[in-house]
């Protein structure tokens, strides 16, 4: 049974910092890339950021310099930290893993945390 569990949401001030988490568990085959996504009410869901197998990581533009996505490979997890954080960053955020056999693409997705930055 595959689960993507998400954690650390809530809600922070304009500026302040928070720090999601997200756990894969019952993928049988290695995990090819963990990222991050969000969607925010009556919008469309966004990437945030991603890492890979080779330790690449890629960056929507309204979140370089400011979010940072780091993965433990060994315990199949990833997190993002987010500093600076603005109210445009609220939204759900959604992790997905995604997994690559034989040139094929499996992807697996959490439920969702949310993340409220507001005065």
């Amino acid at each position: 049974q595959v689960q993507v569990v998400e954690s650390g949401g809530g809600s922070v001030q304009p500026g302040g910092s928070l720090r999601l988490s997200c756990a894969a568990s019952g993928i049988s085959f290695s995990i090819n890339a963990m990222g991050w996504y969000r969607q925010a009410p009556g919008k469309e869901r966004e990437l945030v950021a991603v890492v890979t197998t080779g330790g690449s990581t890629n960056y929507a533009d309204s979140v370089k310099g400011r979010f940072t996505i780091s993965r433990d490979y060994a315990k199949n997890t990833v997190s993002l930290q987010m500093n600076s954080l603005k109210p445009e960053d609220t939204a759900v955020y959604y992790c997905k893993a995604r997994v690559e056999v034989l040139l094929r693409f499996y992807d697996y997705w959490g439920q969702g945390t949310q993340v409220t930055v507001s005065s």
